[in-house]
């Protein structure tokens, strides 16, 4: 789901990115990548030329006008996050990024007040960069309502939104982007929850110049459908992931796509489907958590030999069901799978509080107003997995966020940290390795023990031997110390004003043996989570998940941030309740000395942008 306006009890969201700098492409060693400037995906503030056709880039001899929606993206200060991003293996200058881009939500026309009206669509961004990051080209995967292009065609799409980005390449040039979708194009409240995969390729076909790798789109194929009922009461299909097979092994150029599906009923259950013919068509799904009563997060990971692996989240559940991070093994180049194994148990973290209606909430904001009196995003434990394609053996490194045992308080209100209302706790990244070969799995420990920080949305990529690992930290949140880090939520004070709160911090280690290094900021801002952005400007949504690639000695790392954000009044309140949390209002004066009017969504009210940078 991409519209979070409703808060459902499992399916999750959110995100944004950061770029990397110029690099000298296949020359730099695999642990030589440096951080520098911070680099902005999402140019939908009329900077870097806004966002542009993804035909017009191919044809640039007969271009076709730019339609409302990407004109409205190429002004609207709006809100992406829920990031990813894939470096080309064949030649690591070209990078691609995606999110759940909400550029074009205010692109259906205004109410009676001239106020935007925000119902237009949200999609996938594909930001481009050929430069090794130093820049990207901002536009969105072909088939978005208003799409007018020749590509519009080729999207065999039926939903008005899609969210849920996933990118991974193969070794002939071609890009493959996974998502979900819903919204019914009718405008009628069924929630489709179809997903599916676009292709793009190398204009010149695989012995093209390696620049063009990835640049035109080819198609779109939805690969299993939802059952279109109303307000996800049917069967919905989310949370995506997707890899390619670049081994020499006999799967080679197989792509594996993996998501989570939900029923109305209350039920969840991990599938999986692949293609052998480069994304035109896909096999029968195939569920593969069979035993396990509730689950989420798939990742896949695949091993030189050609095995794949995809773990997953299993939540607590009835029957003694405890918290975990699962696996299930394919050795016929994902024709069948092993049955799910538990690799390790953990205490979840997952933030929660009780509404003042006294239900149980996952973020809190205006709406719903929680009994702590705190404004905060939702955020629990997603497991993420990689695997090292060019290396031998069945290694599979696993990472995901955990209660550090010992560390549970009282929290002295409403909210947790520990899945539980009342119960804080330090929320730690932990790092294991799985031998698929042999079945051993070394003790999880974390990454990086900080004292006094709260760690979010972490993941893994591996490439000539390291591993590279990145997360949300809250060390440098100013509104907490190292006592009350653990009983309020990531950037509010004991008033519930809210400030700057997180960065992203990376690491490195040997794939096989040594520790980890210390850890390296990637951001160079710290940036404030909390604006109420979302659900009518009520309630602050960060997303799930961040994303970290590396390939060819590249290493590049995105995730959302707020530091574009302007603050103000909420337009539904006469006073400020919490500092810097709520939105612009209208009709107000921006530091650049525009005024702004009923449009002042465009003004930079939201503002919730996707970041990159080299990672270490």
């Amino acid at each position: 789901m991409k519209t979070p306006l409703l808060n459902t009890p499992r399916p999750l969201l959110a995100v944004a990115a950061v770029a990397l700098a110029v690099v000298g492409a296949a020359s730099l060693p695999a642990a030589a990548s440096t951080p520098r400037t911070d680099v902005r995906l999402t140019n939908d503030d009329g900077s870097a030329g806004g966002y542009v056709s993804n035909y017009n880039v191919t044809h640039p001899t007969s271009p076709v006008a730019k339609d409302p929606t990407l004109a409205e993206c190429s002004r609207s200060r709006g809100r992406q996050n829920e990031p990813s991003v894939a470096v080309d293996p064949r030649n690591p200058n070209v990078l691609v990024g995606s999110s759940n881009d909400y550029c074009g939500v205010y692109n259906d026309g205004a109410d009676a007040d001239g106020a935007p009206i925000a119902s237009g669509p949200i999609w996938l961004g594909y930001y481009r960069s050929q430069n090794g990051g130093a820049s990207f080209q901002s536009s969105l995967v072909p088939g978005y309502p208003g799409d007018n292009t020749p590509y519009a065609s080729r999207a065999r799409v039926r939903t008005a939104s899609a969210g849920d980005p996933v990118l991974a390449w193969d070794g002939a040039g071609r890009l493959f982007a996974g998502a979900e979708s819903s919204d019914d194009p009718a405008g009628s409240s069924k929630t489709f929850g179809d997903v599916w995969v676009a292709t793009y390729a190398n204009p010149g076909g695989q012995t093209g110049a390696t620049a063009d790798d990835g640049k035109e789109f080819i198609r779109s194929v939805v690969v299993a459908k939802g059952s279109s009922a109303p307000n996800l009461l049917g069967k919905f299909n989310d949370k995506t992931a997707i890899e390619a097979d670049r081994t020499s092994s006999s799967c080679s150029g197989n792509v594996y796509f993996a998501w989570s599906r939900f029923t109305g009923n209350g039920g969840a259950a991990i599938y999986v489907a692949r293609s052998t013919d480069h994304g035109a068509t896909f096999s029968t799904p195939m569920k593969l958590s069979a035993g396990v009563h509730d689950v989420q997060f798939p990742d896949i990971s695949v091993t030189s030999s050609g095995h794949v692996y995809i773990t997953f989240r299993q939540l607590e559940a009835q029957g003694g069901q405890g918290d975990a991070v699962d696996v299930v093994r394919s050795t016929d180049c994902g024709r069948t799978f092993s049955p799910p194994r538990v690799l390790t148990t953990f205490s979840a973290m997952g933030v929660t509080d009780r509404t003042t209606s006294g239900g149980a909430a996952r973020d809190c904001g205006d709406a719903p107003p929680c009994q702590s009196g705190y404004t905060f995003f939702r955020a629990d434990t997603g497991p993420r997995s990689t695997a090292d394609q060019n290396a031998p053996g069945e290694t599979v490194h696993v990472t995901y966020e955990a209660i550090r045992p010992g560390s549970e308080v009282p929290t002295g209100t409403t909210f947790g940290w520990a899945d539980r209302s009342g119960v804080g706790g330090q929320s730690l990244v932990y790092y294991l390795r799985y031998d698929g070969a042999t079945g051993a799995v070394t003790q999880p420990a974390p990454i990086d023990a900080a004292p006094a920080s709260q760690q979010l949305f972490p993941d893994l990529s591996v490439d000539g031997g390291v591993v590279h690992a990145l997360w949300w930290d809250s060390r440098n949140d100013v509104s907490n110390d190292a006592t009350s880090f653990r009983q309020r939520p990531v950037g509010n004070d004991a008033q519930g004003n809210v400030g700057p709160a997180l960065d992203v911090y990376a690491s490195t280690r040997p794939a096989i043996g040594g520790t980890w290094s210390s850890p390296t900021r990637m951001s160079d801002t710290t940036s404030n989570p909390n604006y109420e952005q979302f659900g009518g400007r009520t309630v602050p949504f960060a997303g799930d998940y961040l994303w970290i690639d590396s390939k060819a000695g590249v290493t590049y790392g995105t995730w959302t941030d707020w530091r574009n954000t302007v603050a103000g009044v909420d337009q539904r309140e006469a006073t400020q309740d919490e500092t810097g949390a709520d939105v612009l209002q209208c009709r107000a004066t921006l530091p650049d000395g525009s005024v702004t009017g009923d449009t002042c969504p465009r003004a930079g009210g939201l503002d919730q942008n996707i970041y990159g940078d080299l990672a270490p």
